[in-house]
């Protein structure tokens, strides 16, 4: 079961509506839809927020954690780590979430383990970890073409088509959680990677039925002599 939900991004106004801080966006919206609140937390050098279990919601009933990292992006994991560590959740009980250009916006993407791809949030939270064994959940916000434009395009704001459809991506994404919550990671995999459910289209309308013709009376045939 995840017993700690992590989103990266970056602090502060400046970043807030940035690319980079699709991981805020995903574990925000969870709080919200949790009621729950975040607040600081020296220690750890984070937000977080705390949820108690719920029936259906958490597993067990242990409490489930949020984190949103104030080190910025790069030293993530210092937050990570020191959360985990103090509350004894597994790297297998971590859920961090984050923006990964290798997908379109829209697009959303569960995994255990892997290569970190070049995200600095990852690679931190990699090495205080000491391992690669967490669960990731992947926001596609899609890759400017050029290799070189990578770190001004996560630092911007997405379009405003773009930024829609990173938030439906989030909202499908989030009905999984409770499944995660549970221990349920096949059945959350399945629900993350089945996408919004597509309308269904209208049947056709059905051809009109033409009224009854009336058949014209038989004319008498006339007998010859």
């Amino acid at each position: 079961m995840i017993r700690l939900f992590v989103g990266l991004g970056n602090p502060g106004p400046e970043y807030e509506a940035t690319r980079h801080n699709a991981g805020f966006w995903w574990v925000e919206a969870l709080a919200a839809e949790l009621g729950a609140r975040f607040a600081p937390e020296r220690s750890y050098q984070a937000l977080v927020a705390r949820v108690n279990g719920k029936a259906g919601r958490a597993g067990e009933g242990g409490p489930v954690w949020l984190l949103e990292p104030m080190t910025f992006m790069n030293r993530s994991g210092v937050s990570v780590a020191g959360l985990a560590r103090f509350f004894k959740i597994e790297p297998r009980q971590i859920l961090v979430v984050h923006d990964e250009l290798d997908l379109q916006p829209g697009q959303a993407k569960l995994k255990l383990g892997g290569s970190v791809a070049g995200h600095n949030g990852l690679k931190d939270v990699h090495g205080m970890l000491g391992t690669l064994d967490f669960w990731r959940l992947r926001l596609g916000i899609g890759h400017p073409g050029v290799k070189a434009e990578v770190s001004n395009y996560v630092l911007k704001r997405p379009s405003a088509d773009h930024r829609e459809a990173i938030t439906k991506a989030i909202e499908q994404s989030l009905t999984a959680a409770p499944l995660m919550m549970a221990g349920d990671m096949d059945k959350a995999l399945a629900r993350v990677h089945a996408g919004p459910q597509r309308a269904h289209k209208p049947a056709p309308p059905a051809a009109p039925v033409p009224p009854d013709v009336p058949a014209k009376p038989a004319v008498p045939r006339k007998e010859t002599e």
